[in-house]
């Protein structure tokens, strides 16, 4: 029971996912020109970016608590939650260009979102390969920290702002609205918007589960 009670929220997020699968594909949808059924991987597409926002912000938090505290567990669990955020990055990568071809016509269109959307990955590729690079476990914890800390914000003004500033053929870009009553009704909301949720808590789960095995690593070798 006590189990049960700790883990609620793991099953909430199993529970709420297969309904967003399952409603995604059976639920009607607005018929818009162009989209047609694409629509639907809204349902999929924007989530994985959620997620990946969510685990990228909680990686933030606990760099920001290794530098005042010095406490290795919030490096590793800073780390943890950047593989997680990039392996979310990837998927919504994926999905955005399995639908870029269906819309657009080409898997890359070199939109200004997809652009901007690929500097910011590698951007985060860059962490991981520093972080590597450093064998020192103070030095190696506290210079990417410092680079996590300011690799967010541009992360979120590549992704975020600039699209925004320039024509894009990405909704919620250059004057092209999104989620509004042009391209989204109450029936993609009650699909959407729990799928947020679903997504975001299954990106935490799996970056608590890499960090447990990280810490527990972590400890063997200490002993050792």
């Amino acid at each position: 029971m006590k189990l049960i009670y700790q883990s609620w929220w793991k099953i909430l997020a199993v529970l709420i996912i297969f309904y967003t699968l399952i409603a995604g594909f059976l639920l009607g949808v607005p018929h818009m020109p162009i989209l047609h059924e694409t629509i639907r991987n809204t349902y999929f597409h924007v989530p994985m970016w959620m997620a990946m926002f969510t685990v990228f912000s909680i990686s933030v938090f606990y760099a920001i608590r290794y530098l005042m505290t010095g406490k290795e567990e919030y490096d590793l669990l800073s780390v943890e939650c950047v593989n997680t955020g990039v392996f979310f990055f990837v998927l919504g990568l994926i999905t955005g260009m399995m639908w870029a071809k269906y819309t657009w016509g080409e898997y890359w269109s070199n939109d200004p979102k997809q652009n901007s959307a690929a500097i910011a990955f590698l951007l985060y590729c860059a962490y991981l390969v520093l972080r590597n690079s450093i064998d020192e476990e103070q030095k190696r914890g506290k210079i990417s920290a410092i680079y996590n800390i300011f690799a967010f914000p541009i992360m979120v003004v590549l992704i975020m702002v600039l699209p925004r500033m320039t024509d894009s053929l990405h909704p919620g870009n250059g004057g092209n609205p999104a989620f509004g009553k042009l391209d989204m009704d109450n029936r993609m909301r009650v699909v959407l918007y729990p799928a947020f949720i679903a997504w975001s808590l299954l990106g935490v789960w799996i970056a608590t589960i890499r960090y447990r095995i990280r810490l527990i690593e972590y400890k063997r070798n200490a002993i050792d």
